[in-house]
């Protein structure tokens, strides 16, 4: 059993948090916002994640897990202490690492004997090495200490099930001591036979980016060959799984849609492309991946003006508002981007999504919401679902076609099957996929 506090009490920290609690660890999660503190004291938690009040629940009860607004005297508790805080993007696009900072000088003030210190926040490489220099550089008394890189590859929607069950755990450190701390806390998921990548700080540090962008990248990809099937009558959802069915390829990641979202991908791709240019590299992949996904919301809303006759004085029911099923979380959303752009164009938006509605409210004020899908759909122009949400697989499409004032419907997630929806005598458009009759504008061309 380790004492540890987690600095940090946001989705990375929280999570992290009580899942150490649950390996039989007694955790402090710690956050300088009190009202925050004070809500997770009454068990009520910040965000939506499937199973993780069931944790944070349970290890409050066994006592394992506890949460405070006061640094110090939890630094002074534990001797292991992970920083889990933000690293938003700055104007540049590069990583803000001022809070990482700010956490590092307090706990050299606030150290009392052995420290490690975890970087669990995803940062550019060589954070971990200025973290070691400002501790050293605030340090009162001569304390010993480790600093660590511990990257978090949480997926939003299933995090309690990836801490648990990771595919690995990646471990950086600079000696012996750390590393062998680090193995013996994540010894409970040797049962799972889970890889244990123990490298240096630095590899560490930029594994983690190196994977978020090689994962964008086979989303910007298959978009990039969506837009060409489009073109020349070809089906993307057979091209991917085709692709897929590859080894060396798999089929994770090629889902063609309105594009990529959320706190890490757009956060991490601009930080990678931007310390990498720091150290004299021009990553052009990466760059282009960026690009590509910028202008999938182009694209989407090229086919919403297509299919509708033009954008303005039309109403759009959109569906799906998180950036992805099974969270709240609406950063860098599609579906708030794409709804911005119809709003400009003149265009007025109903939406709905199962949790993520007060969140898009904040993000996007005026945003008219409903309380159902059905409700969005009465008398507007056309429904677009842009969150493949499970509750919108299986929706009553009599029902809204019935309620449409036109029956156009818009599935930037491909969904529904184009035939079955067409034959119900709707007008579908999809993300790659053949034209009615299995016509494109590049084959009618050939053909004149």
């Amino acid at each position: 059993m380790y004492r540890i506090s987690v600095i940090g009490s946001g989705y990375v920290g929280l999570v992290s948090g009580a899942c150490l609690a649950d390996f039989g660890n007694e955790v402090i999660c710690v956050d300088k916002d009190k009202e925050k503190v004070e809500r997770l004291g009454r068990l009520d938690i910040p965000f939506y994640e499937p199973g993780l009040v069931e944790v944070v629940e349970r290890n409050v009860h066994e006592r394992r897990l506890s949460f405070s607004d006061n640094l110090p005297e939890s630094v002074e508790r534990t001797p292991i202490v992970f920083i889990a805080v933000g690293t938003p993007s700055g104007p540049d696009g590069a990583a803000d690492l001022n809070a990482v900072f700010d956490v590092a000088r307090e706990i050299a003030l606030s150290m009392q004997g052995y420290r490690l210190v975890v970087q669990k926040s995803t940062v550019p490489v060589g954070t971990g090495r200025r973290v070691r220099e400002t501790i050293a550089k605030h340090l009162k008394g001569d304390h010993p200490f480790d600093v660590a890189s511990n990257p978090e590859f949480l997926r939003e929607g299933s995090a309690v099930q990836d801490f648990t069950h990771p595919n690995r755990v990646v471990i950086g450190t600079w000696t012996t001591r750390a590393a062998s701390i680090l193995s013996d806390i994540y010894s409970p998921l040797y049962l799972n036979e889970t890889p244990m990548v123990k490298t240096t700080v630095e590899t560490a540090e930029l594994i983690k980016y190196a994977s978020n962008a090689f994962l964008a990248t086979k989303i910007s990809f298959i978009n990039e060959m969506a837009a060409l099937c489009e073109a020349v009558g070809a089906d993307v959802q057979v091209v991917a799984r085709g692709m897929g069915l590859d080894g060396r390829i798999g089929d994770k990641f090629l889902h063609p849609g309105p594009g990529y979202g959320g706190s890490c991908f757009p956060k991490d791709t601009r930080a990678l492309v931007g310390f990498a240019a720091a150290a004299g590299v021009d990553l052009r992949i990466v760059r282009a991946t960026i690009e590509t996904n910028e202008r999938q919301i182009d694209h989407m809303l090229d086919r919403c003006e297509q299919v509708m006759g033009g954008l303005a004085g039309k109403t759009v029911a959109l569906l799906g508002l998180s950036f992805k099923p099974n969270t709240d979380d609406v950063r860098e959303a599609p579906s708030l981007k794409i709804a911005r752009r119809l709003l400009a164009a003149g265009a007025q938006v109903r939406a709905f999504d199962p949790v993520a509605m007060p969140n898009a409210a904040r993000a996007l004020p005026g945003l008219k919401l409903g309380t159902s899908a059905y409700e969005i759909c009465e008398g507007a122009d056309a429904l677009a679902i842009v969150t493949e949400w499970n509750e919108f697989r299986r929706l009553d499409l009599e029902r809204i076609k019935g309620l449409l004032k036109t029956p156009v419907l818009i599935d930037m997630k491909n969904v529904y099957s184009p035939e079955r929806v067409r034959a119900l005598g709707f007008r579908y458009v999809g993300v790659g996929r053949p034209h009615p009759a299995g016509s494109s504008p590049a084959v009618a061309r050939a053909a004149e």
